[in-house]
């Protein structure tokens, strides 16, 4: 069977080549078998990815039983958590593209005939997507695992727990020494964040589209069944070269769709839509806002995770994992798409159970009609804005009140735990969008005070920038046109009434149009925050939100 890498091995003229290749031991019969690519997104200093060594050995394990040749290669993984709340988070979305292109680089340059990628991460995970659509050779997706939840006297804890403690601690909620405490047992172990965050959102997600094993999205990473599917999905990725199924067999506008509607029934990060919107420009498929919000309107919001719900994500892994989910939605999917087992999705699901109705729930009796995402638009939004509304309390999913405009995240923060935003009103934070931010950081540390100081439920927020998937609260992001780009959002002056209805899929500036004509007169846009390095190119580059920041 021709392969890819016989561009590396045949003929006379590849004899450095093949030199070079047995410097590192292969032997004969090694050059002849198919050259697998293990892509590895280890890293010392990224709990989602501090374990993927022992998945990799796995991984090459499987792949040396089946008859491939492994060869592992790395690439960056950064951790959200960490660059949460300075300056750091302006790298991470731009880390996705840069990971996906390292990859492409990797897997073209040494001639992989098929490749095994290992990631758990908010980016990292959609970037292996995108390489994978890229590259189309044969693939198979590997994600960590969720890390185990906290326990705080004998509550289950996920991390943005950690961050709304400090606003309890100010309001007098609890001890300083239980703050202490809190931080120390929230996160056990490796893997990625306990909760239906991004990390988690993409995982299953994976799965939904059938690019990783079935009960790949929830295996927790401590748990051995996650090193036998890393085994396993070495194994298949040497069937799969055999046979030739690639990932445009496999992905396709009925499998996006097939995962909207299963993040809205997950309750998923909003983050997702970023993603799912740049897998589908690797693909060369139209996708658009207006699909994400179709699909919630009609698929409920089924899965009781954090930190939407109650459970965290051992909960789903112990009541059936994504199967379990997708077996309640069967007449939303389209279950006739390929998969990496080679079978279809209504073939991997045959035989599926929901084990614990409380964590899934059904159709009948879900935690709300809606799926957990909507797209609103508006006088703010023109061009769209997004809203995970599964984590938005009844109470205040309408709401006017006047706007606190802030130029950065940053002082909006320290605003919130001063005390000084007030009942009412409607934070703005501007400039932190794709190419205004750059790299449109998330907002959780202002989010997860605005809950610390118990504002959830009487304070709206509404941002060009975007929100972790572990965010609760009336909070609206991805405002399209962003600031930067002289959007509405750039024109909103502190008491502006802003109307937010999220039922009605509204976001409106109550000024009028003459008066925002008269200030967009004076306004001109500030100069990029970053003046040198990657991020200057991303911020000169970037597509917009609605676009997936491509």
């Amino acid at each position: 069977m021709e392969k890819r890498s016989d561009l590396l091995i045949r003929g006379d003229a590849r004899a450095a080549n093949r030199a070079l290749l047995r410097a590192l031991g292969l032997t004969d019969s090694d050059l002849e078998k198919p050259f697998i690519g293990v892509i590895n997104t280890w890293s010392e200093i990224n709990p989602g990815h501090v374990h993927l060594r022992s998945l990799a050995e796995a991984t090459k394990a499987g792949i040396r039983i089946a008859g491939g040749m492994p060869f592992e290669v790395n690439t960056i993984a950064l951790c959200d958590g960490i660059a949460q709340g300075h300056l750091g988070m302006r790298r991470i979305l731009p880390s996705r593209n840069l990971i996906a292109d390292s990859i492409e680089l990797a897997v073209e340059a040494n001639r992989f005939d098929a490749i095994v990628l290992l990631a758990s991460c908010d980016k990292i995970v959609p970037a292996c997507w995108m390489a994978a659509a890229r590259l189309d050779i044969p693939a198979i997706m590997i994600t960590g695992g969720p890390m185990m939840p906290g326990r705080f006297r004998g509550e289950d804890l996920v991390l943005p727990a950690a961050r709304e403690a400090q606003g309890r601690m100010l309001r007098g909620e609890i001890s300083g020494k239980e703050f202490q405490e809190i931080e120390r047992c929230i996160c056990p172990g490796p893997g990625s964040c306990s909760m239906m965050g991004t990390a988690n959102s993409t995982s299953c997600l994976t799965e939904v589209m059938g690019l990783s094993l079935p009960g790949c999205g929830t295996a927790h990473a401590v748990d051995s069944k996650k090193l036998r599917i890393a085994r396993e999905s070495g194994q298949q990725i040497f069937h799969n070269w055999q046979k030739g199924l690639k990932p445009s067999q496999i992905l396709s506008l009925s499998s996006l769709k097939n995962a909207i509607t299963a993040s809205m029934a997950l309750g998923g990060s909003t983050n997702i839509v970023l993603h799912l919107l740049a897998l589908a420009n690797e693909l060369q498929i139209p996708l658009s806002l207006e699909t994400f919000d179709e699909i919630s309107r009609r698929t409920p919001f089924i899965c009781n995770i954090k930190p939407s719900g109650k459970y965290p994500m051992l909960g789903l892994e112990d009541a059936g994992g994504v199967p379990a989910v997708l077996g309640e939605l069967l007449d939303l999917l389209d279950l006739d798409v390929l998969t990496v087992t080679g079978k279809t999705l209504r073939e991997n699901l045959a035989g599926t159970k929901n084990r614990n109705p409380e964590v899934v729930l059904s159709r009948q009796k879900p935690l709300r009609q809606e799926g957990g995402i909507a797209i609103l638009r508006g006088s703010l939004a023109p061009g769209g804005a997004v809203v995970k509304q599964s984590a938005v309390s009844e109470k205040i999913m309408v709401h006017t009140g006047p706007a606190r405009v802030f130029e950065n995240e940053e002082s909006a923060r320290e605003a919130v735990l001063g005390s000084h935003a007030k009942p009412g009103e409607v934070i703005v934070i501007r400039y932190e969008g794709p190419k205004g931010g750059p790299g449109m950081p998330e907002m959780l540390s202002v989010t997860a005070a605005l809950v610390g100081m118990g504002l959830s439920e009487s304070v709206s927020m509404v941002t060009d920038g975007r929100f972790s998937g572990s965010t609760r609260g009336p909070c609206i992001g991805h405002i399209v046109p962003e600031a930067q780009d002289g959007g509405p959002i750039a024109l909103v002056r502190n008491g502006d009434l802003i109307q937010i209805d999220i039922p009605q899929r509204r976001l409106d500036l109550l000024v009028p149009s003459e008066e925002l004509e008269r200030r967009k007169k004076t306004w001109s846009p500030p100069p990029l925050k970053i003046s040198r390095g990657y991020l200057k190119t991303y911020a000169e580059r970037v597509s917009s939100a609605d676009k997936g920041c491509i």
